[in-house]
């Protein structure tokens, strides 16, 4: 018989779990079947190591309410309502007394009040709301408005592979040493390596993101196997570094969130030599992080001790200031080139400044 609800023990509180027994991963050769339960239990398990990557920060929900499948898919805007997943920005109704707020601002202007994980048992309960992936800002509470962390998202391309994104991962934290920063590496929970640094919360977004193109541009320079290139036909088979990630609104898969993907796979925190060793990111997973996390801590447990300047990186921005291309939610750019595939541009239909000429 099905249980009705279970609790879920989080730093002292009590969270109830509806349908505990639901299937959220179906099991894989690999992996056995992971139930809604599981999935509560697994957020409460590497509560440190989560919190570490939530506290205080403003955090979309990317809820899966009725599990994994094949086939299923996740909105790509508010108005996908035929989507089997979809992100919750704004905190909703009902939510428990302990699940605290803050204001933020998108891009066009609007404003919602986002969820702000302060204590365990918000991400607990987020798991009852079928959570799987946590979504944080860069930004904490107290200044929603300037980034404290700078974020370098090594993206695969197709005909690259996991192997290319820890090689440029390493050519990375050499440049970071070489700019006296020093950066945190995890895996994306897929194929990619995400890289986290602190900074001081001195800069808006767009001067965060100017400092990621600037990085994007070295790390070009140093291995030919990297693009900044933001539209796919000019990628090739490198490894994008997806700088819009530092665009306001635009947010990664935090550390020790699930990603929808068979297997329960974790984007998991590792040491530069971990990464390095990791073959298959998918043996990373629900099943195996806490045991990890119980065996050796959490690999970012230094991260807060230091935050770096963006000056020398601002630095390399304005020796090159030409803009690229932002995401296609956000309001047309001073300098911004044309939102227009190269392929299909016709010179004579765009000015100097990238504006259409009717």
């Amino acid at each position: 018989m099905a249980t009705s609800a279970a609790t879920v023990l989080a730093d002292g509180v009590e969270v109830r779990i509806s349908s505990p027994d639901r299937v959220i991963y179906e099991a894989t050769a690999l992996t056995g079947e992971v139930t809604k339960l599981m999935v509560a239990e697994y957020f409460a398990a590497v509560g440190d190591g989560l919190m570490r990557a939530l506290r205080h920060r403003p955090t979309a929900l990317e809820r899966w309410t009725n599990g994994v499948r094949p086939g299923m898919r996740l909105a790509t805007g508010p108005f996908d309502r035929d989507a089997d997943a979809f992100y919750q920005k704004r905190v909703p109704k009902g939510a428990p007394d302990y699940v605290e707020t803050a204001t933020i601002t998108f891009p066009s202007g609007r404003t919602a009040d986002e969820i702000v994980p302060t204590v365990l048992a918000t991400p607990v309960w987020a798991a009852q709301m079928g959570t799987l992936t946590f979504h944080p800002w860069p930004v904490r509470r107290a200044d929603v408005d300037r980034p404290d962390e700078l974020r370098i998202d090594l993206d695969p391309q197709p005909g690259t592979s996991f192997a290319d994104a820890v090689r440029v991962a390493g050519v990375a934290r050499e440049l970071l040493a070489d700019l006296e920063m020093v950066g945190y590496c995890k895996t994306s929970g897929n194929r990619g390596v995400h890289i986290f640094v602190r900074i001081e919360p001195r800069w808006e977004f767009l001067e965060v993101r100017h400092a990621a193109i600037a990085f994007g541009r070295e790390l070009e320079k140093r291995d030919t196997g990297v693009t900044t290139a933001w539209w796919k036909e000019e990628r090739g088979s490198r490894i994008f570094v997806d700088f819009n990630q530092n665009c306001r609104d635009r947010t990664i898969a935090s550390a020790y969130s699930l990603r929808p993907i068979p297997g329960a796979p974790v984007s998991t925190p590792l040491s530069w030599e971990e990464l390095a060793e990791t073959t298959d990111p998918a043996s990373l997973n629900l099943f195996t992080v806490p045991e990890l996390l119980a065996d050796r801590g959490d690999a970012w447990a230094g991260i807060d001790e230091s935050a770096y300047s963006l000056e020398r990186l601002l630095g390399l921005w304005h020796e090159h200031p030409v803009e690229l291309n932002f995401p296609p939610d956000h309001p047309k750019m001073p300098g911004e080139p044309p939102r227009v595939q190269p392929s299909k541009k016709v010179a004579a239909h765009w000015d100097a400044d990238g504006n259409r000429i009717e």
